[in-house]
């Protein structure tokens, strides 16, 4: 199987960027040169990760990035989508740590070095635990805390980023560590999610404001996910319950950003699940934005209930992916037009798109069609948004190789190459060779 596109279409052309992308924790180990983070933290208490594992030292990539970079080009893409880990640049006086920055400068140069576009997420989760010890992403001050972060990072990487993200996913970072406890910190509180959601995105408009002061010309926004929800029937009550569903997890995080305002269903909500906003917070939340991130992996169904929130998630149908996400394209479709209806947006970037696979290591092969087939719909389902009038400019896999997966440990596969975590050796899945060989065919093509 190749992966393909149709000819005419703009993803076939040599200006649409293709990548890879990975997160700093979930690679870099060495975990002794770095202050300690929240992830340290939280997988050290039982029962958070499933196979009781840690990001000690994961994929190595702190000692092997040169030869992870080879790879990187082996696979013929545009650009490398990395995170940068807060707590290895910054010491804990708030100053920079130059053995860390010493690191991120080198694998920037060396990017550069081989015209390998550098996309940069300054935070992809791993919140240094001494500012976690202080109420994390529930105290005001480390929205400044990380406007310093950005500001010191960023005259220091000077001009060999392409692109800066603020941050990935504050969705994740603020339901799923602070309301519902399955990640780092691991609070379970309905009543801070949307504290520690709106703090986050202080941090994002106090991190564009920086940005747009150091690098004027450097590309900047944001990485938000996005689950599109749906109703479970054509009932009236069903599709209520889907829109409130997609105003709490997915318009919540982008409506701030591009209206300067919550969803309407904040006004519904008791005073003890509000954000607090002070003057002048959604007017920095809002600065404009260069290109918005979208990730996508999967939908949600919902029916209508009668507890608090007024609807409850269905178990997601067949086919699934090996983490027990439904495989969905046309959601990916849907998705892209919607926010192009709904907002006045930058060029988007697809800036995570892939599957856990229970894939095996068979020789010096790994044969995992499913993967291949994911992504074939899914750059179909990009194109399909495409066509109907949506602006993106870039795609990127999620992701370049197994890592560590978060609450899930070791157990989930989504990487384009496996790695072997006992020797650390790389093998380029078969998905990683065909999507190689798209890339490389789009360039020779033109």
């Amino acid at each position: 199987m190749k992966l393909s596109i149709k000819n005419k279409s703009k993803m076939n052309s040599p200006a649409f960027i293709y990548g890879v992308a990975t997160a700093s924790f979930q690679i870099e180990g060495d975990s002794g040169s770095r202050l300690p983070c929240i992830w340290d933290t939280f997988c050290a208490k039982p029962e958070k990760i499933a196979d009781g594992s840690n990001g000690d030292i994961a994929c190595d990539h702190v000692k092997l990035w040169k030869q992870d970079i080879d790879l990187i080009e082996s696979m013929g893409v545009d650009a490398y989508r990395l995170s940068i880990s807060w707590p290895r640049l910054m010491d804990i006086d708030g100053q920079l740590n130059q053995q860390g920055l010493a690191f991120y400068i080198s694998i920037l140069d060396e990017l550069n070095k081989r015209n390998i576009k550098p996309f940069v997420t300054f935070y992809h989760w791993d919140l240094p635990q001494h500012l976690e010890d202080k109420g994390g992403w529930l105290n005001r001050d480390t929205a400044y805390q990380f406007r310093n972060y950005v500001d010191l990072v960023s005259r220091a990487f000077a001009e060999r980023v392409y692109s800066y993200a603020t941050l990935n996913e504050p969705f994740c970072s603020a339901y799923l560590g602070y309301e519902v406890g399955i990640h780092a910190p691991g609070l379970n509180c309905n009543t801070l999610g949307k504290k520690a959601a709106h703090h986050l995105l202080l941090a994002h408009g106090l991190g564009i404001q920086v940005l747009n002061k150091n690098c004027p010309k450097i590309k900047k926004g944001i990485v938000l996910n996005f689950t599109p929800c749906y109703p479970n029937s054509e009932s009236d009550d069903d599709k209520a319950a889907a829109k409130i569903a997609d105003d709490h997890f997915n318009q919540w995080y982008i409506k701030p950003i591009f209206d300067g305002e919550y969803p309407e269903i904040m006004g519904q909500l008791p005073a003890s699940r509000c954000p607090e906003i002070e003057p002048g917070d959604m007017e920095i939340i809002s600065t404009p934005i260069d290109f918005l991130g979208v990730n996508y992996y999967t939908r949600a169904v919902y029916s209508s209930a009668s507890n608090e929130d007024g609807f409850v998630q269905e178990p997601p149908a067949p086919p699934h992916t090996d983490i027990g996400w439904e495989i969905y394209p046309q959601a990916m479709t849907d998705l892209l037009v919607s926010l192009n209806n709904l907002y006045d947006l930058p060029p988007i970037y697809i800036t995570e798109n892939g599957m856990a696979a229970n894939d095996r290591l068979e020789g010096l092969e790994v044969n995992d069609d499913d993967r291949m087939a994911y992504l074939q719909s899914h750059l179909n389902a990009v194109n399909g948004a495409i066509e109907s009038g949506v602006r993106i400019d870039g795609y990127f896999a999620w992701s370049l190789m197994d890592n560590f997966e978060w609450a899930e440990g070791y157990t989930k596969r989504f990487g384009l190459v496996y790695v072997d975590y006992q020797t650390q050796i790389r093998t380029v899945k078969k998905s990683g060779l065909a999507y190689r060989d798209f890339v490389m065919q789009r360039h020779s093509n033109n």
